[in-house]
């Protein structure tokens, strides 16, 4: 079991790393102002769920064999800014059918937001190795099973991420709906959404390489 001390110190860890702007505050952000508050949860829900995944693969030894493979890093990055031009050619294509037929462009599925999240923080190699050397700082191996510990610590994480992410969601949320409200709205919208996800696509291409220790 982990102790009060150990789980105080985490959360505060935790509180400092949802405060740093990253890639999932970007994606939680651009996807409440384009589709509201139910798109920016359905993009929290997407990013927890993901985090879970990330747990189980480091409480289980996954993540370190993916790891101790050096071209998967590049594998996943190459992959994942694929998928996010991918998602920024199709928000620019809602954009301008929306324009084009004087309506506003539809606002996407919820599930497929919660997929494109879940899908997006899979495919990032720097989330991958975050959970492999994030947690186990955490982890006394003196209180018990270091697998049942990180997978408490991964449960913990996943569940602030839902809350913090979700009432992040909101905030971006009312702000679309008053954009909704301007003419061209659907357009400025889906082209702040193209905008973040070619940005977090060349973020991906760009990132440097875990140096083998």
């Amino acid at each position: 079991m982990i102790g009060l001390a150990t789980l105080s110190l985490f959360m505060l860890a935790v509180l400092a790393l949802f405060l740093s702007p990253g890639p999932n505050m970007a994606f939680v952000l651009s996807h409440g102002v384009a589709h509201g508050p139910r798109g920016g949860f359905a993009a929290a829900l997407g990013i927890s769920a993901a985090d879970l995944v990330h747990t189980l693969s480091a409480a289980t030894g996954v993540t370190a064999l993916v790891a101790a493979w050096p071209p998967s890093f590049d594998l996943l990055r190459y992959a994942g800014a694929l998928y996010l031009v991918w998602l920024a050619v199709q928000a620019l294509r809602n954009g301008g059918i929306g324009l084009r037929m004087g309506a506003r462009a539809r606002p996407a599925g919820f599930g497929r937001i919660v997929r494109m999240a879940l899908l997006n923080n899979l495919v990032n190699p720097k989330a991958l190795l975050f959970f492999m050397v994030f947690l186990p700082q955490f982890v006394d191996p003196a209180r018990g099973s270091v697998t049942l510990q990180l997978l408490q610590l991964g449960v913990l994480l996943s569940a602030a991420a839902l809350a913090f992410n979700t009432l992040l969601g909101a905030c971006s949320g009312q702000i679309g709906r008053w954009l909704q409200k301007r003419p061209g709205a659907a357009r400025i919208q889906n082209s702040l959404l193209a905008a973040v996800m070619l940005g977090l696509a060349v973020r991906l291409l760009f990132l440097d390489r875990p140096s083998p220790r």
